[in-house]
């Protein structure tokens, strides 16, 4: 199948040992190669990159756990408008939160979803940051403080909504459709 990209998808067998790996891995554990996999690694060396800074960003802390990493991914991602990432991400909030209701009041609008006060000032802080970056100043980063984080969660939510950002206009510009299958996942974990 075709990620949609605009662009050829990558041939597998033509992927370094260590990507052809991380494929194999990733059709194992979800029963399918993610789309954006597929379509990213047309520039392998680029994807190589990016896959580990990815991996790196998002995982769990014990201060900020995998259901905030999603929420700030859906957050980023709905103001963006990136389809892919919705999908994917969602559907990884789900899995996260044990709560797919209100994963997807978070999805769809976060202010609609049952949030703490932390979780909050999180998302008001990922929409800011991209919807208007040329904004945000200092409160802006002590209003996360005030809500509980620490410098390295700060960073994190930084860092984390900066990809994101990034990952959606990689994957809006190149029209990457999301996988059919994130639809029917038995709440699988998303790597």
């Amino acid at each position: 199948m075709s990620s949609g990209s605009y662009f050829p998808d990558a041939e597998v067998t033509e992927l370094s040992p260590q990507l052809q790996k991380l494929f194999g891995k990733a059709s194992e554990q979800l029963g399918f190669v993610p789309n954006v996999f597929s379509a990213y690694a047309h520039r392998p060396e680029r994807f190589s990159a990016w896959f580990n800074h990815f991996r790196q960003v998002t995982e769990p802390t014990e201060t900020l756990s995998g259901a905030d990493r999603e929420m700030i991914a859906v957050v980023a991602s709905g103001i963006n408008r990136c389809t892919y990432c919705l999908v994917s991400h969602g559907q990884a909030l789900r899995h996260e939160m044990h709560d797919e209701a209100n994963a997807d009041r978070i999805t769809f609008n976060w202010r609609h979803a049952d949030l703490s006060n932390r979780q909050r000032a999180i998302c008001a802080f990922v929409e800011k940051l991209t919807s208007a970056p040329s904004t945000v100043e200092r409160s802006d980063v002590d209003a996360l403080a005030e809500a509980g984080l620490g410098a390295d969660d700060i960073w994190d939510v930084v860092e984390l909504t900066a990809m994101y950002n990034f990952t959606n206009r990689i994957s809006s510009a190149l029209g990457i459709v999301p996988n059919a299958e994130y639809h029917s996942l038995d709440g699988a974990p998303i790597d």
